[in-house]
């Protein structure tokens, strides 16, 4: 399990904040909780932080030389 409470945030997201499925998903975490505004208290603290880094790693895409 990840740790986020993600019928909550789909609650919020799709219930309180209106977003389509299609929205809610392609939000990050951060773009989110500015939606959410003061709906949400505490901030992401630095353990947080690296348990998402690790979960979803930035991926570089390959790419070839012009």
């Amino acid at each position: 399990m990840s740790g986020l409470d993600w019928p909550a945030l789909c609650r919020l997201g799709m219930g309180q904040l209106r977003l389509k499925p299609t929205e809610f998903w392609a939000l990050t975490p951060a773009e989110l909780r500015l939606m959410a505004g003061p709906m949400v208290t505490s901030p992401l603290g630095r353990s947080a932080l690296s348990t998402l880094m690790e979960q979803f790693p930035d991926r570089v895409k390959d790419r070839e030389d012009d």
